[in-house]
């Protein structure tokens, strides 16, 4: 049985800090070495060849300069190789056999597109995010990845994709009552968020400084038979709070009436009187009196 053979493993580069020279002193340098050769062919002070030879030097030294803004970085090769990432702000100074690549490293904002994902029950959501994120470790951002700014879109949109499956939307009678939700629980989704891509952009040379929620809805099909579920839920909740809120009352009733002696009351007028107060408690419509010029039992 012929057994592949092992592949190698994947080499990481990592960022290599590189001292340039000063872009000011090399400034000075170069218009000293053209003047001296601007002099040799004017006043004849040498023989031309030396004054070729400033005059190369002193182009040469032009031609390594480079200047670099804050948050702004170069990536330097020589012949392929990679020689190092210079961070220095200002007129900087390179080997000008080098050849550069400039990289931003200022934080940037992701706003991905509402996302179809179902969540933790199933149900179809729509879930969108903002991502704040920069440029870390530059040797990787550029030659670990091919594209490392389509690299965090398309990662990004897998993180929220498989974040949306780990919660359900909103609480219910199938969770435990402690259980984070997407809908209650926005800042400890998020943290997860931001931790799982960071995880996923670590191979890019990416760190993510902030990650939001910016959309968060159920999908249209099932939007309505959701809003008659809330609706549901919050008119239950409220019924349990008007009935505990009637019973007291009403109990209060009957207690400063049997303590003042205002009237006696049997179980059967007790039962009575309660009836009509809960009626006129717990009614979603005014009552309308009714004056009972009888008793109760004719």
């Amino acid at each position: 049985m012929n057994v592949p053979p092992a592949m190698p493993p994947r080499r990481i580069t990592r960022e290599v800090p590189y001292h340039s020279g000063n872009g000011y002193w090399t400034t000075a340098a170069a218009a000293v070495l053209v003047a001296a050769g601007a002099a040799v062919f004017a006043r004849r002070l040498a023989p031309w060849p030396v004054g070729v030879a400033l005059l190369l030097a002193g182009g040469a030294l032009l031609a390594g300069l480079y200047m670099l803004q804050p948050n702004e970085a170069v990536i330097l090769t020589l012949f392929g190789k990679y020689q190092g990432t210079d961070r220095t702000e200002g007129l900087r100074w390179r080997n000008p056999l080098q050849s550069g690549a400039r990289i931003s490293l200022r934080a940037r904002n992701l706003n991905t597109a509402p996302l179809k994902v179902n969540d933790k029950r199933g149900n179809p959501v729509e879930i969108g995010a903002a991502v704040v994120w920069r440029v870390h470790d530059t040797a990787q951002a550029v030659f670990d990845i091919d594209d490392y700014t389509r690299f965090v879109s398309v990662q990004a949109e897998a993180a929220i994709r498989h974040l949306a499956t780990q919660y359900a939307y909103d609480t219910g009678e199938d969770l435990a009552v402690d259980e984070t939700t997407l809908r209650a629980g926005l800042d400890t989704v998020a943290n997860a968020l931001k931790d799982e891509l960071n995880l996923r952009f670590t191979s890019a040379g990416v760190e993510v400084l902030d990650a939001k929620l910016t959309h968060l809805a159920y999908a249209p099909e099932i939007a309505h038979v959701m809003l008659r579920r809330q609706q549901a839920t919050a008119i239950v909740s409220a019924r349990h709070q008007i009935v505990a809120g009637a019973v007291g009352m009403v109990e209060a009733a009957l207690k400063g009436l049997s303590e003042r002696n205002l009237v006696v009351l049997d179980d059967e007028r007790k039962a009575a009187m309660v009836s009509n107060l809960l009626v006129v408690l717990c009614s979603d419509h005014d009552a309308q009196p009714v004056i009972n010029t009888g008793t109760l039992y004719t």
